[in-house]
Formats: structure tokens, sequence, C-alpha cells
């Protein structure tokens, strides 16, 4: 088991990757020509104009998480034209009535698109903490304001205490269960939490921030101690299963753990080492899409680009630009938006 970090320097670790300075958003950086070429692909494949993110590798809906994380890439690339659309269409179709969070998905061409006003939780991060730094870089107030919004109601509506463990709750409805509740490792979204903590001081994000790594370094499971996609917490004892109602991999979902660790300073934490290890085993013919922690199976089929990129980057302790962009236009929604998010962690401020 790593060290526990000093509670003040675990929030500073977090946030330091997204500080931007308090003078004029100009001083920022600009993006590299890498970055911007990769947006303008990403934009052409996979954002319509009206402003909504396809995910064309299941059945061309959208999800919170694909908005916020498109939002996020556009503030990277100072790009506000497309921030607004972006934005302007997930607020009038997504925004949950009676909270300021989103609902989790859209269906395209059915009569209700948005049956379900159930939330994600990494979406409601990652939209706030883009809105927050647009906020900054774009001098406006009604995106600071929007975005703090958001991290109030999630603290409010997400955040529980279970176990002495303060958590994340994956959605508002449906994870809290009598005996223990339901846990999304992957959305722990550390490198943006500092974001949100600056613009809602409270100390639950500290909590979050430390309890948050004292769980993933002990729900690691299988052969290659890996954490899983779903996780059940137990409320007497604390102790960690995998749930029933998903396959117990560690797979698209948990894989981002890894980056967010990597991306927050933190690749020395065990879940990222242990990826690490899974990636790099030799046994493998080829890099597998996911591990089944029971079974020790591996996936019969090799690993898309997105999640060889995501390996390449957390493996090799700093990608260069130019290999995670690597492939040229088309393929899978996901793949194209993780190598996105690991452009985007070349692009923090000057």
């Amino acid at each position: 088991m790593s060290p526990p970090l000093p509670r003040r320097a675990l929030l500073a670790a977090l946030a330091a990757p997204l500080t931007l300075p308090a003078a004029a958003p100009a001083i920022a950086a600009p993006p590299s020509a890498v970055l911007l070429s990769a947006w303008a692909d990403f934009r052409r494949g996979f954002m319509l104009p009206e402003g909504r993110v396809v995910d064309n590798g299941n059945g061309g809906v959208s999800h919170s998480e694909g908005q916020g994380w498109a939002m996020f890439c556009a503030e990277r690339c100072g790009d506000r034209a497309s921030f607004d659309t972006l934005w302007n269409w997930t607020r009038q179709v997504l925004r949950r009535p009676g909270d300021q969070l989103l609902a989790w998905r859209f269906l395209p061409g059915t009569a209700d698109p948005v049956p379900d006003h159930n939330n994600a939780a990494d979406g409601d991060l990652f939209t706030a903490a883009a809105l927050l730094l647009a906020g900054r870089r774009w001098a406006a107030p009604e995106y600071a304001e929007a975005g703090a919004a958001i991290a109030r109601d999630v603290l409010r509506l997400l955040v529980r205490e279970v176990a002495d463990l303060t958590v994340l709750l994956p959605g508002a409805q449906g994870f809290e269960e009598a005996e223990a509740v339901v846990l999304n490792p992957s959305y722990y979204a550390f490198p943006v939490l500092g974001v949100l903590a600056r613009a809602v001081p409270d100390p639950a994000w500290l909590r979050l921030a430390g309890d948050g790594l004292v769980l993933l370094r002990r729900a690691r499971f299988g052969r290659w101690d890996l954490p899983p996609d779903w996780l059940v917490l137990g409320r007497k004892d604390g102790a960690l299963a995998l749930p029933g109602r998903w396959p117990p991999r560690f797979s698209y979902d948990a894989l981002r753990i890894p980056l967010y660790l990597r991306w927050a300073g933190l690749e020395a934490e065990p879940a990222a080492q242990a990826a690490i290890r899974f990636w790099r085993d030799p046994s493998h013919p080829a890099l597998p899409a996911w591990a089944d922690l029971l079974s020790q199976r591996t996936a019969p089929y090799p690993a898309p680009a997105g999640v060889r990129a995501v390996a390449e980057f957390v493996s090799d302790g700093g990608l260069a630009e130019s290999k995670a962009n690597s492939g040229g236009r088309g393929g899978d929604y996901y793949s194209a938006i993780l190598k996105m998010l690991i452009l985007s962690t070349f692009s923090a401020p000057a």
C-alpha cells in the first residue's frame, strides 16, 4: 500500500494540473497544434451542429459524460463557439427538473429521448469543471455560476458517509441499498475535483478525494489486483465485493481509473501500478479489452485504440502528444474521446 498523502497536499496535487492563473485569461498557454488538430477531427466525427456528442458505438446515443468531456476539451482548446454550442444543448436537453444535475442519457429518434432522469456523477463533475474553467478563461460569470451550482448539487445529492468513508454515489437514485451502496470507482475524476473545491469550498471535497484513494487501494481483485468497473461497499463493516448486476471486470469504465490517477500525478497509487502490470503482462498475445476479475479470463479480442492509448499513456509516464493522436480520423467515439482527454493533459495553462 502506498503511504498516505498529507491531507493538505492531496487537494493541491489534484488541482495543480488545471489551476488557472488569477490574472487575465489571456495568460493561459495556447493549445498545441496536435491538440487543436485532434479536436477538429473529433468535432467533425462526433459533434452534431446542435451540440450533441454522438456515441457511434452505442446506437448513436449521447451521454452526460460525453457532453462534459467534450466541453472540457473545448475549453482546453480555447474554442468558445463549440463550448457554447455544447453547453446550450446539454443544459436545454439534459438538465434534470428540481436540481442542476444532468440526465445521463439521450436516446435519439424516440418519442421520449430522455426517459430516465437519473444522473451520472462523472458527467456532472466534468461539466461543472468545464464551466468553472471556462468562466475563468473567458471572464464569463454565467459559466462559473452554472458550474458552481452543479458542484453544490454534487455535494448535496451524491456525497455520502458510508463505513467511515466519504463516497461518491454514481447517481442520485438506484445505488443505495439497505446493507450496502454500489459505487463506480471510475467516476472519481481526481484531476478536476480541485477545480470544484476552489469554487465551492467544503471539507467534503478533501474527504472525497482522500477516501477515494483509500477505496482504490482496497478495491482490487483477481490475478492482477485490478480495480473493478463496479463495486459494492458494505455499510456496517466496509467490506468490498463485486456486484452481480454488472460483469465483474476491469473494463471500459475501470480503465479510466489509472488514466485519472496518472493525470493527477498519482501514478504511484497501487491501482495505477496494477493496471500497468496487467497491460504489460507478456502472457497476453495482444492487449485485451478487459479482464474478468473472478474467472481470470481476458477478452478474446484486442483492446480498441482508445484503450491502447490509455495503457501507453499510463505505462510510459508521459506519452508524446503525436503518439497519443496516432491513428488519424474515424474510429469509435469512446476511443476518440479518450485520446482527446489524454491530449488535454498536455495543455496545462502557463
